[in-house]
């Protein structure tokens, strides 16, 4: 049983937003510090940048309009600089700028599926939906779309249950969306202690878990790791090596705002 949200879901509207701020970091420098938190709803969005990046205001409000559609939201942002004591950590090499634990799961067959069929369906249907898959169940709930313009669009083995509680509008105007708000969505089965999103590559939440997901799925078992501030190796490798592959797989997702659209699946 696994659920799955699409990109226009307000926790992954809050996501994408969080990912556009992390990209504008990127383009400042290299390495950049950056954890940013996002809180949006009903026109008014709020964001906390702790960076060590000054990120252009209008490029900020830039991509909470592009993002939500709406050239009528009131944009509340704050950044501050990375608390000192944290900002040296990492002052002369690249090392674990977190605390963690860390758990890549294989994917199963039905959270592949789920992935497939929620792409499917938001290629058609771009606006805010949600779905769960089990063993005989496809539920869906999907916002902006007639149930019957859904049950001629929608097929499959499985009984399939759609807008059980009739038509509906969504978005962020109905709900509100938080930053990772959705890890279940983003991860299937896979553990974090924290969030995927938001956050620059030398945070464990982002580069181990992306490195735990993958070693996962081509192992084919279960990889539990664990580590500590400051940590300059952690299974078996050298941090600065994850934090690279971690950053050619968030290139390969075109960047921080795509890779939050779907998480790691």
């Amino acid at each position: 049983m696994i659920e799955k949200v699409n990109p226009k879901h307000p926790d992954k509207v809050a996501d994408r937003i969080a990912g556009a701020l992390v990209d504008l970091a990127y383009e400042e420098e290299e390495n950049p510090k950056i954890a940013v938190e996002v809180l949006i709803g009903h026109k008014v969005c709020h964001i906390i940048a702790e960076t060590s990046v000054i990120l252009n205001c209008d490029k900020v409000e830039e991509a909470v309009k592009r993002i939500t559609e709406q050239d009528n939201i009131v944009v509340d942002f704050v950044q501050v600089p990375q608390d000192e004591h944290l900002a040296g950590n990492q002052a002369e090499e690249i090392r674990c700028g977190d605390n963690g634990i860390f758990k890549g799961v294989p994917l199963t067959h039905n959270e592949k599926e789920i992935s497939r069929l929620a792409r499917e369906i938001y290629e058609k249907y771009p606006y805010d939906g949600k779905y769960i898959l089990t063993d005989d169940k496809f539920i869906v709930c999907q916002s902006n779309a007639t149930t019957e313009e859904l049950k001629e669009f929608i097929k499959g083995d499985n009984e399939i249950i759609i807008n059980p509680l009739g038509d509906w509008t969504g978005g962020t105007d109905v709900d509100t969306g938080a930053t990772n708000r959705k890890l279940g969505s983003d991860m299937a089965q896979s553990v974090t202690g924290g969030g995927l999103h938001g956050k620059d590559l030398s945070k464990a939440d982002v580069s181990v878990n992306i490195y735990a997901f993958k070693k996962a799925q081509e192992t084919g078992q279960v990889v539990s790791l664990c580590c500590a501030i400051g940590d300059k190796e952690i299974d078996g490798k050298p941090y600065s090596e994850i934090v690279e592959e971690a950053r050619e797989y968030i290139k390969e997702q075109g960047g921080f705002e795509k890779f939050a659209e779907w998480g790691l699946y």
